[in-house]
């Protein structure tokens, strides 16, 4: 068996990836982490660049807990208990007594009846949105919905798909309307807060709509929501999205792997639709679920967040999201106003968006460039993105740095 007649295609479209400025290129891989010190936060190593300290402004580790202390303790007294991996999928005795205690507690959390555990969050969402689609629902997504929506609804196979402009309630309301005598059912999915932006979905006015709508379909319209990077970031108790709206979606997904600090992702919803779910979601019937570690480790995690000391992480993270985009206003960057830890600065352009993340990556800082076709053409970006572990002068230190970029070098 070979690959050659092959490989002359793949290698084609690395090359157009290359041509285009759009190619992530080699993975650069953090080798070590140094402890704050003098008034800084965490630096990070890189292979082959042993010699420098990099302050990071990609990571969606928003409260910094995958290094507090209680989180690791909780994961290593769990993986002493229970070994390293769960040895099978839940249903064939791979459910542990953490798993449990983790869907009781974020189904509490959340104000649900019940939650449900899979491997990442991204299967979570290409597992639970299928399974809410039949022969005749009609899919709605907003146009800047994550890739994992984008795929999941590719899988699922609606009767009919509809994408309504970023967070326009009123053509949301015309296509509720135009399609109302021609699908059983609506599935209307949106993420929370929106990766690439740090903006929110207008919850509040997308439950009203779709209320509105519920008589106009036999079998109703269901609402899934997305908010991986609303939980623990956004709202003044981290529950996201649904906290600052006031409202809830019929089934929310949502990761332990960025503000929780952990691994794995879920989905919270009612005591039947969860149970259906358990039926019938093939990436979660079929796949090992997080380690029991992992499982003990999010729950240390949650006990934070429900806790002080999670109320103060939470200020501190508006605080310094708050310093950078007033920072990066008064250097003349271009952002969006905001209290998430997501904070875009437009730059517009793909060349001049690689030139600036090779500034900050010249001055120790690991950012993220945004390019065509992850975002739309001229809305090329930098997403950076704001820790509780940042310090003052972490952020004083970029926006420095950020001031001394010139695009015409």
């Amino acid at each position: 068996m070979t690959l050659a007649k092959i490989e002359p295609l793949f290698q084609a479209r690395l090359n157009q990836l290359q041509q285009q400025g759009v190619r992530k290129g080699d993975e650069k891989i953090i080798s070590g982490v140094l402890p704050p010190s003098e008034g800084l936060g965490s630096r990070y190593r890189l292979q082959g660049y042993e010699n420098r300290a990099f302050l990071r402004m990609n990571s969606n580790s928003y409260l910094g807990l995958a290094r507090h202390p209680a989180v690791i303790e909780a994961e290593t007294r769990a993986a002493e208990e229970f070994g390293a991996g769960p040895g099978a999928v839940r249903f064939i005795s791979g459910t542990y007594a953490p798993h449990v205690e983790l869907e009781r507690r974020l189904a509490a959390f959340h104000g649900r009846e019940a939650a449900m555990l899979f491997s990442a969050a991204y299967a979570t969402m290409a597992g639970v949105l299928p399974q809410l689609i039949s022969e005749q629902t009609l899919v709605v997504s907003d146009a800047l919905n994550h890739n994992c929506i984008i795929n999941a609804i590719r899988l699922a196979h609606p009767a009919g798909k509809a994408i309504y402009k970023h967070g326009d309630m009123r053509e949301l309301e015309i296509l509720l309307s135009a399609n109302r005598d021609r699908y059983q059912r609506v599935c209307v999915v949106t993420d929370g807060i929106f990766s690439m932006r740090g903006d929110h979905a207008p919850l509040a006015e997308l439950e009203a709509c779709c209320a509105n709508h519920q008589s106009d379909y036999p079998e109703g319209i269901v609402t899934l929501v997305d908010d991986s990077h609303g939980i623990g970031a956004f709202g003044k108790t981290g529950r996201g999205t649904e906290e600052v709206a006031g409202v809830q979606a019929d089934v929310m997904v949502a990761t332990l792997g960025k503000a929780f600090g952990v691994n794995g992702g879920y989905a919270v919803a009612s005591a039947t639709a969860i149970a259906y779910l358990r039926e019938n979601a093939p990436l979660y019937i079929y796949s090992n679920p997080i380690t029991p570690a992992e499982a003990a480790a999010a729950l240390a995690a949650l006990d934070i967040l429900e806790s002080a000391e999670g109320l103060r992480l939470l200020e501190r993270l508006r605080h310094f999201s708050h310093k950078l985009r007033t920072g990066l206003q008064q250097l003349g960057f271009e952002t969006l106003t905001g209290e998430h830890p997501i904070v875009p600065v437009f730059i517009r352009d793909t060349a001049k968006t690689a030139a600036l993340v090779m500034h900050l990556f010249d001055h120790n800082i690991l950012a993220t460039g945004l390019n065509y076709p992850v975002v739309p053409q001229g809305e090329q970006e930098i997403r950076l993105q704001v820790s509780a572990e940042h310090t003052e002068k972490d952020l004083d230190y970029l926006l420095e740095v950020l001031g001394s970029f010139n695009p015409g070098n």
